[in-house]
């Protein structure tokens, strides 16, 4: 549509270098073609052209882009149609080489000194090509622009056409926007309204970043136009890189004294820059190697403390609402029955406390974590603030909805601080809304409904400051029931004193305050950095594709924090999950499990409610919140979360256990901990520390043993220490030469019992418990200090695993390349048998299958030590899983 009136030499000539970069003739130049064929395989009618490339090519013609868009703009646009008109058949279908459609070129790369943001932009940027980052605050309805109107005269048995333009377009003068009624004989016409052609035109306002913006200044904002295949691209919140031609649209000013004229930027592309907190849902680019680092992870047996303990290293303390925020993030199942019942499966979040409890913190760390949640308070929000309010449209004037907070976080979390300075009107808006997770409107004429399905997280202070203990829990809260109700979880925060916990939140909070930035000098003032990106392509989010470190780097100031929750005693530094992998793997989890209820989970949910409510009945805790049907629907939703943490497709026994323990402790406070039996440390083996180093991902820390020397005072009369088939054994035999080796899993997390005064209350831990059975076939073993060759003998089977287990940690001697080459050549025709048809494989198996895969060639078959160090080589690989030294899995 458009066309040149005009087709001069200047214009050929354009179109000619246009041609030439798009789709040179020399097979050695960057060519667009391929470009071009996907572009049409897409559907799509903007193709990216990058500015770096031009100037490679002609930096002359890029000068000429930046400072004569206008002309250059529609050369490059024409050119890619007669590109798209010569190409084959097969390549291009007929309606996309029709001489109607409209194809755009898109500009990204560097812009130089044409980068600026709407603080910035200024007079001298007019009629040049810019690029600005900022946040969408506004976005107007999309309404037709009328491009060709087609009028049929009855007298003379003709069609009239007429083509309009406005001041938004750059290829001629603009005309009268009215329809013609008659022609110049006076005949009357008639519009056919079928044969006209429109566009969609929409208006964005554009703001830049507040944290960009000078201390004491308030942001400012531009208007931008959008186009064509341009609209809907972007919504309130979003925050964008834009590219596009800053110009004027004349004066619209009644009084003609002035000499304003309103500024807008035309848009030429627009790219969704990642999301932050108050942004819209950015989904993160899970790679290959990502997925196989999640499901590695998703195998630990701590994974629950981990994953929760990485939310906010930050923050001391407050364990069970960090397992609580993760499984929110995660969310329930929402169910929508055929009678029209929806059953929510976002979990609301309610914390009141003392000030300086780190509330409003662990919002902030909500904020950063969920890829969408917008933030609000309770004292600048007002109940159609959060719901939908009904504004007037300023280009036509009429009645439109405007959506509220809790509108724009549709499939995300809505964090509101300070709840109960929000008075009781507000309040009782959003009552549909965290059940019901809609909000129906019925003002001014307009009746509707607007899905609102968002997690809400919100943080209160008590009614009197200070939390009272003496008195009940409501009237501190002073919340009413039918509210408290719609939270899955009520957390009461206290400050409480005590001695030992207040010395270690003091040395935290000084050590973060003595952290500094790496590279910074020790009291070295720490400048402000401008993030401001001068490129501007999908090519800048690259670093997406590549696969996300796992853990962070552990920092003694940061995350200290974590030492004296997660380490309970070890000198082993706990484990933290970057913030970007936590992204990851909480979409990962969110969007591809979907759990079902078993009916062993369903049994034992069914008794946990009841059990909570015969607690209840008795009268002698104090509830925070009160206990009905909703509650039962809150147990699902915290076991079904659980379960998609684990990765599981399945809601077992143990996620509703998990469940109950995090519910339990927000009703009354009550740490759910199971007992186990009593064990006393005996003997270690010099190597067991050793050989635990490459196991330690999976363990807790309790059984790195001593450096083979007792601490305190040993009975000689104890229960020996026995342990799974894993490289923690420990060596120790019993008189009688019957030595026990478990096969439990909670062996291998068991804590360590220091038995310098003996107790006969056995430690309590919220662990499976140990069966009486297993500790009374354990036998009587006597204390040592001898090395291990001096210890009573062992079975041939706890020899072998020993000097497995031995080898594995103490020979550092690498696998020769091509023996590893061989191993993994055998190894990966053999992830395909039915050796894996459980996804994992005892290591003797493997190994024996291996040697008859190698045979005599390549040097033979491999020994037990030989294939331990090839699969640690895999494993670094990403190509296996090689687990507790005895299993290998397939990832």
């Amino acid at each position: 549509m458009d066309q040149y009136m005009l087709q001069d030499e200047a214009v050929i000539d354009r179109i000619r270098q246009a041609e030439e970069f798009l789709d040179p003739s020399d097979s050695h130049a960057r060519s667009y073609r391929s470009d071009i064929i996907l572009m049409l395989q897409k559907n799509q009618r903007r193709l990216t052209v990058n500015l770096d490339h031009v100037r490679d090519h002609n930096e002359n013609l890029a000068k000429l882009i930046l400072e004569e868009p206008f002309d250059y703009t529609l050369a490059f646009n024409h050119a890619l149609k007669q590109i798209i008109a010569a190409l084959q058949p097969s390549q291009a279908r007929p309606d996309q080489q029709a001489a109607d459609t409209v194809y755009y070129c898109a500009w990204a790369g560097s812009f130089g000194l044409n980068a600026c943001n709407p603080r910035t932009i200024s007079s001298h940027h007019l009629n040049r090509m810019v690029s600005l980052e900022g946040i969408v605050t506004r976005c107007s309805l999309i309404r037709p622009k009328i491009m060709r109107s087609v009028h049929w005269n009855e007298k003379k048995q003709k069609f009239h056409f007429r083509e309009y333009q406005d001041q938004t377009m750059t290829n001629g003068v603009t005309t009268s926007s009215v329809y013609p009624r008659e022609d110049d004989d006076g005949n009357p016409l008639l519009t056919e309204y079928g044969f006209c052609t429109y566009r969609d035109h929409q208006t964005i306002s554009i703001q830049e970043m507040p944290e960009r913006a000078p201390a004491g200044q308030l942001p400012r904002g531009v208007d931008v136009i959008l186009d064509d295949d341009l609209v809907d691209k972007v919504k309130p919140g979003d925050r964008v890189q834009l590219v596009g031609i800053f110009r004027t649209l004349g004066n619209r000013n009644t009084n003609h004294n002035s000499a304003l004229f309103k500024a807008v930027i035309l848009a030429n592309n627009i790219v969704l820059l990642s999301s932050k907190s108050g942004g819209g849902v950015a989904q993160a680019t899970i790679t290959d190697t990502d997925i196989r680092n999640i499901n590695k992870i998703a195998k630990k047996k701590n994974l629950l403390e981990l994953l929760s303990q990485s939310l906010a290293p930050s923050i001391y303390g407050h364990d069970h609402i960090k397992k609580a925020i993760l499984l929110m993030l995660l969310g329930g199942m929402e169910k929508n029955l055929e009678n029209g019942t929806h059953l929510r499966g976002d979990i609301n979040i309610l914390m009141v406390g003392d000030p300086s409890t780190a509330k409003s913190q662990l919002l902030r760390f909500v904020l950063n974590t969920a890829p969408l949640a917008i933030a609000t308070t309770g004292r600048g929000s007002s109940g159609v603030g959060l719901t939908a309010a009904v504004t007037s449209d300023k280009e036509t004037g009429e009645r439109r909805l405007e959506a509220g907070a809790m509108v724009m976080a549709d499939r995300g979390v809505v964090c509101i601080d300070e709840f109960d300075k929000m008075s009781d009107n507000d309040r009782v808006a959003i009552h549909e809304v965290m059940e019901q997770q809609t909000v129906t409107i019925a003002k001014a004429g307009i009746h509707t409904s607007l899905n609102a399905r968002c997690s809400v997280v919100a943080a209160a202070n008590p009614i009197y400051g200070q939390y009272d203990p003496h008195k009940d829990p409501h009237k501190n809260i002073a919340l009413p029931d039918s509210l408290l109700s719609r939270f899955d979880l009520l957390f009461v925060v206290t400050d409480d004193i005590e001695d030992t916990r207040d010395r270690q939140v003091s040395e935290h909070v000084l050590r973060m305050h003595r952290y500094r930035q790496p590279g910074t000098e020790e009291g070295a003032p720490v400048r402000e950095q401008a993030s401001q990106f001068l490129g501007v392509s999908a090519d800048t989010q690259a670093g997406t594709q590549r696969p996300t470190e796992v853990f962070e780097k552990f920092d003694a100031m940061l995350h200290a924090g974590v030492t004296h929750t997660s380490g309970r005693g070890s000198n082993k530094k706990p484990e933290i999950l970057s913030i970007p992998f936590m992204k990851k793997y909480i979409q990962y989890a969110k969007t591809r499990i979907k759990p079902v209820l078993t009916q062993e989970a369903s049994d034992r949910i069914a008794e946990i409610y009841v059990g909570l409510r015969n607690d209840e009945m008795e009268g002698n805790q104090r509830r925070t919140s009160p206990l009905t049907v909703r509650t039962l629907e809150t147990i699902i939703r915290l076991a079904t979360a659980h379960a998609k943490s684990r990765l599981s497709n399945r809601v077992e026994e143990r996620d509703a256990a998990a469940a109950e323990a995090i519910l339990r402790f927000a009703l009354f406070k009550e740490v759910v901990e199971e007992s186990r039996k009593k064990r006393r440390r005996t003997a270690t083996v010099d190597f067991a520390s050793s050989s635990e180093d490459d196991d330690d991902e999976d363990e807790d820390g309790e059984n790195n043993a001593a450096d083979g020397a007792f601490r305190g005072t040993r009975s000689t009369q104890s229960t020996s220490r026995t342990t799974r088939s894993r490289g923690t054994a420990s060596g120790v035999g019993a008189p009688n030469g019957n030595n026990n080796v478990h096969d439990e899993e909670a062996d291998d997390d068991e804590e360590e019992v220091d038995e310098a005064t003996s107790s006969a209350a056995p430690r309590r831990s919220g662990r499976t418990t140990r069966s009486a059975d297993a500790a009374s076939e354990s036998q009587t073993s006597f204390g040592s200090s001898m090395p291990a060759s001096q210890l009573p003998s062992q079975t041939q089977e706890d020899q072998d695993l020993a000097s497995g287990t031995a080898s594995l940690a103490i020979d550092d001697t690498p696998i020769a390349a091509p023996r590893l080459a061989a191993f993994r050549t055998a190894l990966g025709q053999l992830l395909s048998t039915p050796l894996f048809e459980d996804d994992s494989a005892s290591l003797d198996a493997v190994i024996d299958a291996v040697n008859q895969k190698v045979g005599n060639r390549s040097g033979g078959a491999f020994a037990r030590e030989e294939a331990v160090k090839a699969l640690k080589k895999l494993e670094e690989a990403n190509h296996i899983m090689f687990a507790d030294g005895e299993l290998v899995y397939k990832i």
